[in-house]
């Protein structure tokens, strides 16, 4: 099978959380035998943080404006089995008009990022990767959110055949390491800074950590404000690329999962940092959301907490119930949280061009 992708990025894991699944998705395409072609835009601040500039099986196409790369776009979904617009695409209304205008493939339009479309639309905002007419016009739209997400898909921007495709983890790239002492912690949480995700992260994490003063917490992320409440024994690491992710997880015992809010508030909508970390070998704590359980069981898989408190909880836990649940979430993840386990269930899904 032919893939072609017009995407956000899949060359720069610098603050957004697109790259890393591509390359694990496009990874397993390609031991499968299918050929992606992936289009990105060259952009100044992706260009300054790439860290990946090819992928075996992968065609990875930058180009400067749409203009530029269109006779060659149009050539390669010409003969394409499948063409997929995602959220976030910065020639995304463009591309659709594309892939919509041509016969033959599959058109597939995936939404990343639902929670926050559909909030955006709630609020009457332009989305500009969507098409004015909605999603009416794709054989299929995929969701990285599941539950009620696909109904409002439906109802709200006329997707007639949707179906969710989680995230995922590719084993190869997150797998158990070797600690490294820059990173040790008895409580880290890697991911880049969003102020909807602050109040949480107060909550179950640098509250903790002003209250449990002999204890080392360690952030690694980007894009953090001069202005973040630091405290003495909160460590900061910058923008850490996937393949530093292993020992940055594997140095300490738990690490935090905080989802953003408009995911959390929609449900169904794992964060990959979940199925790193377990693949990683190292115990997740997270925020609690509706249909976490879909993933993971809490408490054989994984830790949640509401507040502080249970927080302190899982703290003061014994090193071997933590590890207990560390081993449990990373058999469950590499049973069914892989990317080559997503990769089959997409082109299962482009094969009958749509599900049931």
């Amino acid at each position: 099978m032919k893939l072609v992708i017009f995407g956000l990025t899949i060359s720069s894991s610098w603050g957004n959380g697109h790259a890393t699944l591509w390359r694990g998705l496009c990874r397993a395409l390609a031991k499968s035998g299918h050929r992606v072609v992936f289009f990105e835009r060259d952009v100044p601040y992706y260009a300054l943080h790439r860290d990946l500039r090819e992928l075996p099986g992968t065609d990875l196409r930058f180009y400067s404006s749409w203009e530029e790369v269109l006779a060659a776009a149009r050539r390669e979904v010409a003969d394409a089995d499948a063409a997929m617009v995602t959220s976030y695409c910065p020639d995304g209304v463009a591309a659709s008009e594309l892939v919509l205008g041509t016969d033959g493939p599959v058109s597939v339009f995936y939404d990343l990022d639902t929670p926050v479309t559909l909030e955006r639309l709630s609020a009457g905002e332009k989305v500009p990767y969507l098409p004015a007419e909605g999603l009416g016009g794709f054989d299929l739209v995929l969701s990285y959110t599941g539950g009620r997400a696909l109904d409002e898909l439906r109802e709200r921007l006329g997707a007639r055949r949707v179906a969710p495709l989680y995230g995922s983890v590719d084993p190869e790239t997150h797998r158990p390491a070797a600690p490294v002492p820059a990173f040790q912690a008895d409580f880290s949480y890697l991911g880049t800074y969003a102020a909807d995700r602050q109040e949480a992260l107060q909550r179950l994490f640098l509250e903790p950590a002003r209250r449990l003063p002999e204890k080392r917490f360690v952030i690694g992320g980007a894009q953090y404000p001069v202005d973040f409440p630091w405290g003495t024994n909160v460590w900061f690491v910058r923008h850490l690329p996937p393949a530093d992710h292993p020992a940055f997880y594997a140095s300490s015992p738990l690490t935090l999962n905080v989802t953003r809010a408009a995911m959390a508030g929609m449900g169904y909508c794992p964060s990959g940092r979940l199925f790193e970390a377990a693949a990683c070998g190292t115990a997740a704590l997270s925020d609690r959301w509706e249909g976490l359980d879909r993933f993971f069981e809490p408490g054989r898989e994984i830790f949640t907490a509401g507040g502080t408190e249970e927080v302190f909880e899982i703290l003061s836990l014994p090193r071997q119930e933590i590890d207990r649940v560390a081993r449990a979430a990373r058999e469950r993840t590499l049973a069914e949280h892989t990317a080559e386990r997503r990769a089959a269930e997409m082109v299962e899904m482009l094969r009958v061009g749509v599900p049931a």
